[in-house]
């Protein structure tokens, strides 16, 4: 991974003006060569600074998500699958809110399409989906692009402190009701 990361630096900072639009075709290509985003986002810090690589880690992220939407709606077998693998990780009754999404995916263990397969369901259409998208990858692309080196050069320790501090939040901002149907209380013997 580390010399796939090296290649990548040095596509990108010999690219000139299509620097860009190299590292933007990487976010949309990062899930087939397994990639976190973080690790992308922390590269566009590098290499673009704060500022740019923020926002076209923002464009990257965001049309990688839309991908994702076109994908899994064409798909709906696959969809049913996601969704039944999501009730069994985080349950049958949750449902995240597009705050929560956004400080879930500051957390670099979390999959990024499991969140956006929440946001899909939470939202009402494409575009609500999109909306969503967009709010949830600010923070996520602010965060590791503005401070790439300071996190990429954390210890262990002040890692898991982070993700302890960010425990609260996801708490905080939670969904405050949740609603069982009749049927799933009072089950019957199947």
């Amino acid at each position: 991974m580390e010399l796939f990361g090296n290649y990548l630096m040095t596509i990108i900072e010999t690219g000139g003006l299509f620097a860009p639009i190299l590292f933007i075709s990487f976010h949309l290509l990062r899930p087939l060569f397994f990639l976190p985003v973080v690790f992308i986002c922390i590269s566009g810090g590098i290499l673009f600074g704060a500022v740019a690589g923020t926002v076209y880690s923002i464009i990257g992220i965001t049309l990688s998500s839309i991908i994702f939407y076109g994908i899994i709606r064409f798909m709906p077998k696959t969809f049913n699958r996601l969704v039944s693998m999501k009730k069994k990780i985080i349950g049958k009754h949750s449902q995240f809110t597009t705050s929560q999404i956004a400080v879930l995916r500051l957390v670099p263990f979390i999959h990024f399409h499991l969140l956006s397969l929440c946001l899909i369901q939470i939202s009402e259409g494409f575009k609500d989906y999109t909306k969503s998208s967009l709010l949830s990858n600010i923070p996520l692309a602010f965060v590791y692009t503005s401070i790439g080196k300071w996190i990429s050069n954390l210890s262990p320790l002040y890692i898991f402190v982070f993700l302890i501090a960010l425990l609260p939040l996801i708490y905080l901002l939670r969904k405050k009701e949740i609603i069982i149907k009749w049927q799933d209380f009072f089950q019957v013997g199947t």
